[in-house]
């Protein structure tokens, strides 16, 4: 039972791996190459899980094509959060769900790290609000999940390497199970 919940996590991921959505490499590849970015740092399963499906919900509804095609945020992290929710608690979903929040946040408050967005993600950034005011800063920081979103996100943002070798989705499989909700 629980191998067909993740088959149904992953199916996106598989079945709509192969697009770009302005960035040099796959989604796959990004999706794989963020997972491993966060074992490599020694994360846990749920942020290394987060990690992996940070971007599930730009393959839903089209919302991944929404920034370049339409003009529009699609609000992919909600999207994503929301179709992940039956199968995960809140220690994988919330830090996938505020990684665009981290974005606009580390805009706000880190000289230099705008100038380091790739062009789509420069895009996406204009079309989510851009870089936060002195509000929202506050209350991104009272965030229960702040340190893990902005952790997420500094992943993404360094997963976007054309040729970083690393481990298959399907090797995520078991870290996945562990985490489920029960059924």
């Amino acid at each position: 039972m629980d191998s067909k919940r993740i088959d149904d996590v992953m199916a996106p991921i598989i079945r709509f791996g192969a697009l770009h959505y302005g960035e040099a490499i796959t989604q796959y590849a990004h999706a794989v190459q963020c997972a491993w970015l966060a074992q490599r740092e020694g994360c846990g399963p749920a942020l290394v899980a987060a990690a992996l499906l940070h971007d599930v919900g730009q393959f839903i509804d089209d919302a991944g094509n929404a920034a370049e095609g339409k003009g529009v945020d699609a609000l992919h992290e909600e999207i994503g959060a929301a179709f992940l929710r039956p199968y995960f608690g809140p220690e994988v979903t919330e830090p996938m769900r505020l990684h665009v929040a981290a974005k606009r946040y580390l805009c706000a408050v880190e000289p230099g790290y705008r100038e380091g967005l790739s062009a789509a993600s420069e895009l996406s950034l204009q079309l989510q609000g851009g870089a936060m005011d002195a509000d929202e800063v506050a209350a991104f920081e009272r965030d229960p999940f702040f340190a893990d979103a902005i952790r997420l996100r500094r992943f993404d943002d360094a997963a976007k390497q054309p040729d970083l070798a690393v481990p298959p989705l399907e090797s995520y499989r078991a870290l996945l199970e562990g985490l489920l909700r029960p059924a």
